[in-house]
């Protein structure tokens, strides 16, 4: 079980690290993180493979967290 977990942990972790670096600069800055937050807040939406890449970025984030959580408890059973 704790060969497994490790592995998937690796696994998502590289298909997390390769989906943020696919993902096209949406600005230059922290003005633009400012505007970019409050456009995705109020309504704005991504489309085609920069929201697919989004997606994909928030799915395997939580399952990331949730593989970490799990490889926590397991490993600090023993």
């Amino acid at each position: 079980m704790r060969n497994f977990l490790m592995f998937a942990e690796v696994v998502v972790a590289f298909l997390l690290i390769m989906v943020v670096v696919l993902q096209s600069s949406k600005s230059a800055g922290m003005g633009g993180a400012v505007s970019g937050a409050a456009d995705s807040v109020f309504g704005g939406k991504a489309r085609g493979i920069d929201g697919l890449l989004s997606k994909c970025t928030i799915v395997l984030g939580i399952i990331f967290a949730i593989l970490s959580l799990f490889l926590g408890i397991y490993l600090n059973q023993y």
